[in-house]
């Protein structure tokens, strides 16, 4: 689990929200088999303290750790039908990647979102 962070905000001593970050993880198909690819695998506020920036702060906490073990992307996955999450992920600086209709197939209702963010420039060469 060396690729896996686990991140948690906190207001004082209460526990308001985390968030969990994955890296070259084998086994983890989100990755797509990609070094410089990281996943944010969950992130969560707790209802009370929603709207004050938490979930952005995790967010950027979340760049941070990836970027510094090496990933030049993030990539989060989210549906169709959880709008209050494309507006957040959008809001972030993501990009819609990809949109798998099927993905899941026991709730024909909704399609997977891939929204892909760029951690740092690509190295150009010249």
């Amino acid at each position: 689990m060396t690729g896996w962070g686990i991140l948690a905000a906190h207001v004082d001593a209460e526990r308001v929200g985390g968030a969990v970050v994955i890296v070259r993880a084998a086994g983890v198909r989100m990755l797509e088999g990609r070094s410089d690819l990281a996943v944010l695998w969950d992130v969560r506020v707790a209802p009370a303290w929603r709207g004050r920036g938490i979930g952005a702060a995790l967010f950027r906490a979340a760049e941070a750790w990836a970027e510094a073990r090496g990933a030049s992307w993030l990539k989060a996955e989210t549906q169709n039908v959880n709008v209050a999450a494309c507006r957040f992920y959008a809001r972030q600086g993501c990009v819609l990647g990809a949109i798998h209709r099927f993905a899941y197939p026991d709730v024909p209702d909704e399609a997977q979102l891939l929204w892909y963010k760029p951690l740092r420039a690509p190295a150009t060469t010249g």
